[in-house]
């Protein structure tokens, strides 16, 4: 089991050539992007087109090429990201304060049948490749095996975390802590009555815990706020969602508890389990608490009835399955000007790729597709796929808009400050891990990946809700693009953290398992790092790299509230 992840995030660093200092991305822009800082008065070019910088332009950010008049259309990635609300000139750095958001309309009139064609990218390196995955009964392929328990309501959260601190030190799932040990020091000090100043923290490499059940990956409990006193479509969707989960090919139980009165009833769980697998057999055990005696005897049947649930688990033991059976999650978040260019496309070539091989892909986050709808809805292989992207994407936004808010604010500040200055901006790079390979299928919210090819999945683009929901659809692996650096994980997935520049993959090591830096600097192309990073989801999915987010314990899991609280 891998577990250093310099090869792979940092690697040996080569000699940087003199690195273009400005880039045009799509022939049609009518602005640049900065490679590196610029200064006022400097000169740069791209071919035979020269443009003064008149005023400083810092890296990640964007210029137009000629002067702007207040009302002109902004065009990145050739598509519409903004219009200038006010004068601009040639080589004027666009921010906030002269660019609003903007983009293009859309309806069912650009779908046209037949019409969309593709590249498929060269997969002969990875025809007929395998990974060591755990066969499930309805054909799919788990990238890891845990057990798992849920609880319906909020009311059982206390419950879950008695079962998480009773199972994970005892069976070997938890490691000892620096900060635990920093904490301990610091209380012996102030009962010795001496000064906590004196104490310093110390990380020590500790010895990996050795389980009892050594096939078992992991046991993940689902905390979350929901069950009960939302309308009924809410605690319908949280069914939804945890039957996603109890039936994912990379969960090998479920322990389920219920308080017994709440709106997610376990009945309904099992329904919506039943529709997402009809084969399912693996053992799924529920305890409803108001039909015990006391807390404490649900607590040890639970705990006695998932103890044998474990030692089934650990009956499973990885085999080779086709590269076809992974689902592979396409996700960015905390993005900056540089994901657009380098991470995401380098996402997109996978997609394709995994296309090309029939395997499947999963792009989310709808709100960050706004303004090149037109390009999915032309790639949409049908009429009824294309109608049911138009009609979720314009439904999501009315309702954000419905209660003040919309797509085009979308942006965060960390956003902004490196250079996603619009919404349209920030979806045009994002939708960039979607490739070019046509639009396999439209899902919503805790639907199952129901093909091969790439699949379009309505979730928010908050980091933890659209990861939630990819793993709920299917993922068995998820590759999450990072420009700032986040820690984002799932408790069953495993996430892979990708950087789009070097220098966030060395300033954060402990997040970062994979370096695109490279593209930026020319030292590598988008197809190249794309092979990387095929061989590190393969070692991945075979359990022999443990992404960093799974190392830190990163089990993420919020689930997506569309409608009130009542």
């Amino acid at each position: 089991m891998r577990q250093s992840g310099i090869p792979f995030a940092l690697g040996k660093r080569e000699p940087t050539p003199t690195m273009q200092p400005v880039l045009q991305i799509d022939s049609r822009d009518n602005v640049w992007v900065a490679l590196r800082d610029l200064k006022a008065g400097e000169i740069v070019n791209i071919g035979d087109q020269s443009v003064k910088i008149s005023t400083d332009v810092n890296a990640k950010h964007k210029f137009p090429v000629q002067p702007l008049k207040k009302g002109d259309e902004v065009i990145l990635y050739g598509v519409l990201v903004g219009k200038a609300s006010e004068d601009v000139p040639a080589g004027a750095l666009l921010h906030t304060h002269n660019l609003k958001h903007a983009s293009e309309p859309f309806g069912i009139d650009l779908y046209e049948e037949g019409n969309h064609t593709w590249a498929a990218p060269d997969v002969t390196k990875f025809a007929g490749r395998t990974f060591d995955g755990y066969p499930r009964e309805d054909g799919r392929a788990g990238t890891a095996n845990h057990w798992l328990v849920i609880p319906m309501v909020f009311c059982e959260n206390r419950n879950l975390r008695v079962l998480q601190n009773a199972f994970l030190k005892p069976l070997g799932y938890a490691q000892s802590s620096d900060y635990e040990d920093f904490a301990e020091r610091l209380a012996k000090a102030e009962r010795d009555g001496n000064p906590i100043t004196d104490v310093l923290f110390e990380s020590h490499d500790s010895p990996e815990a050795r389980r009892l059940f050594p096939n078992v990956d992991g046991i993940r409990f689902l905390f979350h706020s929901m069950g009960c006193g939302q309308d009924r479509g809410d605690s319908n969707a949280l069914c939804r969602l945890l039957a996603g989960y109890a039936t994912h090919p990379n969960v090998a139980g479920v322990t389920v508890l219920s308080l017994g009165c709440q709106h997610a009833q376990i009945s309904i769980l099992r329904e919506d389990m039943k529709k997402i697998c009809p084969e399912f057999s693996r053992p799924v055990y529920t305890f409803e608490q108001q039909q015990y005696p006391s807390e404490k005897k649900l607590l040890e049947d639970a705990i006695r009835k998932t103890f044998e649930g474990l030692q089934l688990a650990n009956q499973s033991k990885r085999v080779p399955v086709p590269i076809t059976k992974l689902v592979v999650g396409m996700k960015c978040g905390a993005s900056d000007g540089f994901s657009g260019i380098s991470a995401n496309p380098v996402l997109g070539h996978i997609t394709d790729s995994l296309t090309a091989l029939h395997a499947s892909a999963i792009l989310a986050e709808f709100p960050e597709l706004c303004g090149v709808e037109a390009d999915l809805i032309r790639r949409c292989r049908t009429k009824q796929e294309a109608e049911r992207f138009i009609r979720l994407m314009t439904d999501y936004n009315a309702r954000a808009e419905a209660i003040g808010s919309g797509f085009s604010m979308n942006p965060s500040p960390g956003n902004i400050k490196d250079g996603l200055i619009t919404d349209a901006i920030k979806s045009a790079g994002a939708a960039k891990k979607g490739g070019t390979a046509p639009v396999a299928d439209v899902l919503d919210y805790t639907e199952p990946v129901r093909t091969e090819g790439l699949s379009l999945l309505c979730t928010p683009g908050n980091d933890v809700e659209a990861t939630t929901g990819m793993a709920a659809s299917g993922a068995n692996v998820i590759l999450f693009t990072t420009g700032l650096g986040t820690p984002t994980g799932n408790p069953i997935t495993p996430v892979l953290k990708i950087a789009s520049n070097r220098q966030v993959a060395e300033r954060l090591p402990d997040m970062i398992d994979f370096n695109c830096g490279a593209v930026i600097e020319g030292t590598e192309t988008i197809p190249q790092a794309a092979e990387r990073l095929i061989e590190v989801i393969l070692e991945t999915a075979s359990g022999k790299y443990v992404p960093k987010a799974v190392r830190l314990g990163q089990d993420d899991f919020i689930p997506w509230k569309r409608g009130v609280s009542l």
